[in-house]
């Protein structure tokens, strides 16, 4: 057990890959639902299992249910983690607009975020506004993560959810921890400053460079968006078209991780929103793969995941990555 412990410690640090590859490192174990090889080159994708019928249970499932097709052709699996493998989760919080004055409920469901959690998984919490603010970094210390919640004051300012996603994907979670899978679930509207119509000076990340970085970034960005567009729009401090904007951004977030856009019509229905994300967390697959087409022509390569003999399921991971073009 104590080899096997410093095994998966050199495999966490000498992952450090950018973009979905890393470099050449080896590890066993007995157990078939744990890590089995990793490759260089590696291509790593989260995969979020689903059931079309709710009520049927999706059980445990192995590397031989999974099928890799890159631009259509089978790729061999090199790498594959269970849904037992820990998770690093940050709770990034849009404290602006109408949820500032209720900033007791957002609270409240934060504290049910961070109890819902396993206690394997490592948790951080960032609020933002015009700034990111690092609440707490990650722990497994829930006590100290429901203090640094209750201390959460009051916020002003704008709202620049791009800069803060970026600061979470950039700064919060570690990139290419292979024996770690993370994810950042962002409670939020979408409506950035720097949308057309909304007053305010706005991110200066673009979106289009979000977009990039969460492409180039293992992490699974879940977004949650609360619906605050009929107060704001009232109250003329947003539009209905920048509203219609930002649930696309979100999408288009969600879709590069293979996840999908949770939605909380009021505050208190984040607490049931905030329970469906863990359990759907708790359905995700870490495989990675060597390429068969070893170009490095900075293309597009498509990417998909089928289950073998499960019909009652559906898998879904990023829908592909370029490659990095030799210089």
């Amino acid at each position: 057990m104590k080899r096997l412990s410093l095994l998966n410690q050199l495999l966490a640090l000498a992952l450090c890959g950018i973009g979905g590859f890393a470099p050449s490192v080896v590890a066993q174990t007995s157990e078939p639902s744990e890590i089995i090889r990793v490759d260089s080159d590696l291509v790593d994708l989260k995969v979020s299992v689903l059931r079309r019928d709710p009520l049927h249970a999706i059980g445990e499932l192995r590397q031989s249910d999974f099928v890799i097709l890159e631009d259509g052709k089978p790729q061999e699996i090199a790498f594959f983690a269970g849904e037992n493998a820990p998770f690093d989760l940050v709770l990034l919080l849009d404290l602006s607009g109408s949820t500032s004055d209720k900033l007791d409920l957002v609270k409240k469901s934060a504290k049910r975020f961070v109890e819902a959690t396993r206690p394997i998984d490592r948790v951080a919490i960032v609020t933002f506004t015009n700034k990111p603010h690092l609440v707490s970094p990650l722990t497994l210390d829930r006590k100290l993560l429901k203090a640094s919640i209750k201390n959460i004051e009051k916020p002003g300012g704008g709202t620049n959810f791009w800069d803060a996603l970026d600061f979470v994907l950039g700064s919060v979670l570690p990139d290419g921890n292979v024996a770690r899978r993370s994810a950042v679930v962002a409670m939020t509207d979408g409506v950035d400053n720097a949308l057309p119509g909304i007053f305010g000076d706005g991110s200066r990340t673009t979106f289009a460079d979000l977009l990039d970085h969460a492409r180039g970034s293992d992490v699974i960005v879940l977004p949650v968006y609360l619906d605050t567009e009929r107060e704001e729009v009232q109250r003329h401090r947003s539009t209905a078209s920048a509203y219609s904007l930002a649930r696309e951004q979100l999408t288009q977030l969600a879709e590069i991780g293979g996840t999908r856009v949770y939605r909380a019509k009021k505050l208190k229905d984040l607490d049931r929103v905030y329970e469906q994300v863990i359990n759907d967390l708790g359905t995700v697959y870490s495989l990675g793969y060597k390429p068969t087409n070893t170009s490095r022509d900075g293309k597009w390569r498509s990417v998909a995941v089928q289950l073998v003999g499960r019909s009652e399921l559906s898998a879904r991971t990023k829908p592909g990555y370029f490659t990095k073009a030799q210089n």
